[in-house]
């Protein structure tokens, strides 16, 4: 019998990059993109995220850093001192028992000031703006595409262009003075509508609720009962972004509320800036020390950052919500 003859791999000749490349087999790639495989790296896209990251910790997380240890110093340590370098906690304790001291603990007052008129606006605006995204992205009326177009138009506007309209029109209805010159126009957020908006008219399936309103359900129970519970991120989101809104506003309150004890914190931070007499020259007895405002400024900043980390979940997932479909 004949030897037992076994086919030998047939090679053949290619053309890759501009140059022959012999394949011993159909697994093989060819020699340059084997070549192209093992190249080095270039350590330029290293390099360069490595100098963006040094311009972030030297542009964003310093200041935070300097502004921690600001508060356990005393004034002279602030001036003169390392700046990154921490103080003492008895600096630290003599800095609080001065900023509770100043017009009998209003930095306290303040804080729960800011907490109720956010906390006030926060619950209006989800009641507000969730329903009216909805209705925006699912329900065809009359007028809709040119209230989308008023929506976007006054959520692009400036805040400041609108404090004087809404001056006007609380002093119609004599509510200046009031929590409610402030809580009013903080409820209605066009960011937050817009962005409910986008959620529902991108992710949310239509065809669940065609299905819905088949067996019956009316609009409000499609909207409470399928809509709602897969909109829990987005209104996470808009609860995150309505309550820093509202917490950091400065401009609004200040020129609605004229009294003291009605100031929420933002004002209140303004107020104790003007007592601090390296930037008032011409204050009196009551002043205020640099450290005791670095001190007050981490108060104002600690409500913001705990809603954050106790959201952050749903927080992350409002924001990808939309970018990827099944």
């Amino acid at each position: 019998m004949p030897n037992d003859i076994r086919p030998q791999p047939v090679t053949r000749s290619a053309t890759v990059f501009g140059e022959p490349a012999t394949t011993a087999g159909p697994g093989t790639p060819p020699r340059s993109l084997r070549r192209l495989r093992n190249a080095p790296r270039r350590p330029v896209p290293r390099l360069l995220t490595g100098a963006l990251l040094t311009l972030f910790v030297v542009f964003f997380v310093l200041p935070v850093i300097w502004l921690i240890l600001a508060a356990t110093k005393t004034d002279d340590q602030l001036v003169h001192g390392n700046p990154l370098a921490f103080g003492s906690w008895h600096a630290l304790r003599a800095n609080w028992d001065a900023l509770t001291g100043f017009q009998n603990d209003a930095i306290m007052l303040w804080l729960r000031n800011s907490a109720l008129y956010s906390g006030i606006a926060l619950v209006i605006t989800l009641c507000v703006a969730v329903p009216a995204g909805y209705a925006l992205a699912m329900t065809e009326f009359r007028g809709r595409h040119t209230l989308l177009v008023a929506t976007l138009v006054v959520m692009l506007m400036p805040n400041a262009t609108l404090v004087v309209p809404l001056f006007l029109e609380v002093n119609a209805v004599h509510l200046i003075g009031s929590m409610w010159s402030i809580i009013l126009p903080y409820s209605f957020y066009p960011f937050g509508v817009y962005l409910t908006y986008i959620y529902f008219s991108t992710t949310l399936p239509k065809d669940l609720l065609a299905a819905a309103r088949i067996d019956g359900c009316s609009e409000f129970g499609v909207f409470r009962h399928i809509a709602l519970p897969l909109a829990t991120p987005v209104v996470a989101l808009v609860g995150f972004f309505s309550f820093v809104a509202n917490w950091t506003n400065y401009f609004l309150p200040y020129v609605m509320l004229p009294e003291t004890n009605q100031m929420p914190v933002q004002v209140g931070l303004g107020t104790l800036l003007d007592s601090v007499p390296s930037f008032n020259p011409t204050v009196g007895a009551v002043a205020v020390q640099r450290p005791e405002l670095a001190l007050a400024t981490l108060l104002a900043i600690i409500p913001v950052l705990a809603v954050f980390v106790f959201s952050q979940r749903f927080l992350i997932a409002g924001m990808l919500a939309g970018a990827t479909k099944d």
